[in-house]
């Protein structure tokens, strides 16, 4: 597998390079969303043409909290928007608009909506309407897929999402609380400081997902893969392979986020050192042995919040 370019070395360079490559594109943005690359580009998994790349472009000056959050300190050129999560399915919310800020994006003002409790509600479906006319020089746009507006050019793919920084304590340290042998204390800790981002696709067949988010941990789970050791990542290119080039499923029923998934499970349940290039095969029995179970049950818990089913509305039939 080092060979075919899944070794330790070639992944770290991989990821640097995305790092690097974010840090430039951000230093002179002026107030531009900020630009972050993720998925398997940012986990250094996969060579710059095998696959698309995945970017995340954050909102700037705007935050959504949990009712809970202290706003006090937020500065005022800062949008404050609510989670609420009442009446949601697990892993969504509803964002509400607290405080527009004096200079707020247009992208916000022109995505509200309807309100909820006197207070006015943002449209994920408008969200996206607002920066599907924001077209890339030469490229090719194609349809919306979920939260994301995809384009090519040339041989380059690249899945765009534009999100708002999430700041959920509660819902962080309720993962974070968790009886684990993965991952140690200090990521932990840097995974609940990394927070997590509001995107803007809503629960499919809720009559009120155009107002509803899906809540979201990119950054947090590039830094737990990244935190892998040579061996449960090998196991997560070896799903991912099997899902590629065996199973092929033609309505994306079956994802590599849920290989991520089992992944990560199958690591935070059991001892660390039984992860070794030994133990690679008796792993991959026990990955592929979740997959058929989430099939069969159609059920797969979300690895940051349980309470989500991944499977519960994926497009599975009974063949």
């Amino acid at each position: 597998m080092n060979i075919l370019g899944s070794g330790p070395e070639i992944r770290q360079k991989r990821r640097d390079t995305y790092k690097e490559h974010d840090r430039l594109l951000n230093k002179w943005n002026n107030g531009l969303p900020l630009f972050i690359t993720a998925g398997s580009k940012a986990e250094g998994l996969t060579r710059l043409y095998e696959s698309d790349t995945d970017t995340i472009y954050v909102l700037p000056n705007a935050v959504c909290l949990e009712n809970s959050f202290d706003q006090s300190n937020i500065p005022c050129h800062i949008t404050i928007l609510k989670m609420n999560l009442q009446k949601t399915s697990a892993g969504y919310c509803k964002v509400i608009l607290e405080r527009l800020a004096p200079v707020g994006a247009s992208a916000i003002s022109e995505s509200l909506c309807e309100h909820e409790r006197g207070s006015p509600l943002l449209s994920s479906e408008l969200f996206v309407t607002h920066f599907r006319n924001v077209h890339a020089p030469g490229a090719v746009h194609y349809p919306r897929a979920g939260p994301s507006l995809p384009y090519s050019n040339g041989p380059y793919k690249n899945d765009r999402v534009y999100a708002i920084r999430c700041h959920c304590p509660k819902i962080m340290q309720t993962w974070a609380n968790r009886t684990r042998h993965w991952p140690p204390s200090y990521i932990v800790e840097k995974v609940v400081a990394m927070g997590a981002f509001v995107t803007p696709i809503g629960y499919k067949g809720s009559e009120h997902s155009h107002v509803e988010w899906r809540i979201c941990f990119n950054t947090a789970e590039t830094e737990l893969v990244n935190n892998l050791n040579d061996t449960q990542i090998k196991l997560y290119v070896l799903l991912k392979m099997i899902v590629k080039n065996i199973l092929k499923p033609q309505k994306k029923e079956i994802t590599s986020y849920t290989m991520k998934n089992i992944v990560l499970w199958l690591t935070e349940n059991n001892q660390f050192s039984l992860f070794h290039s030994g133990s690679l095969f008796h792993w991959l029995h026990e990955g592929l042995d979740i997959l058929r179970t989430a099939i069969s049950t159609r059920q797969l818990h979300y690895y940051m919040i349980p309470e989500r089913n991944l499977m519960e509305t994926s497009e599975l039939n009974n063949e």
